[in-house]
């Protein structure tokens, strides 16, 4: 997968992985992981699958119905990457914390869904549920930030809660950033998920 690597200054703090939303590209999110932890290796991923020219993390059917075999598959190739760039560039590969907005934050989502060991943890901007009606693995230890917009007309609020619902019953520990706007990237949810970060 085409990729940036900047190796960080502190090898203990976790490898962040960057992954864009549908059109953008891997250096869409490099100013955001340095917001995050400036101290933090990023590994910034662009997405295999081009929609309309525009790159994205796996197909879609139409707008909110996502292609589940595609995702399937291509969730695999993602966690595959991970475990080879984590060889490649010899970052810890049980300390990752993927950063994602949009579709990123889905496949990012999808990789906690059907992983249990893909991810320490997880920022998701403007997530929805990846698949439903399946049973995740115990995310006993691993922690999520979303951020989400009470107006958002993409990804309801009624989905970022079923998203946090979701993941709470498997185990894992869920925190959820309300912004009173749409589906944007906004710079106050970026400093909640870093004030967050420092919690890990």
């Amino acid at each position: 997968m085409k990729h940036i690597f900047n190796k960080g200054t502190n090898p203990e703090k976790p490898t962040l992985v960057m992954l864009h939303g549908t059109g953008g590209n891997e250096l869409d999110l490099l100013p955001l992981a340095g917001k995050i932890d400036d101290e933090a290796s990023v590994l910034s991923v662009r997405g295999n699958v081009l929609e309309n020219g525009m790159p994205r993390f796996f197909r879609r059917l139409a707008e909110g119905v996502f292609d589940i075999e595609d995702l399937i598959f291509r969730t695999k190739e993602l966690h595959q990457f991970l475990d080879e760039a984590a060889d490649k560039y010899e970052f810890d590969r049980d300390n990752i914390v993927a950063i994602g907005y949009s579709n990123g934050a889905n496949i990012a989502a999808s990789l906690l869904f059907h992983y249990q060991d893909a991810l320490k943890g997880a920022i998701l901007h403007h997530p929805m549920v990846p698949r439903k009606g399946i049973d995740l693995p115990d995310l006993t230890g691993k922690s999520v930030f979303i951020a989400a917009g009470t107006n958002d007309p993409i990804c309801s609020p009624m989905e970022s809660a079923e998203l946090k619902s979701l993941l709470e019953k498997a185990n894992a520990d869920v925190e959820i950033h309300w912004e009173n706007r749409g589906h944007q990237l906004t710079m106050t949810e970026v400093e909640a998920a870093a004030q967050w970060y420092k919690k890990l």
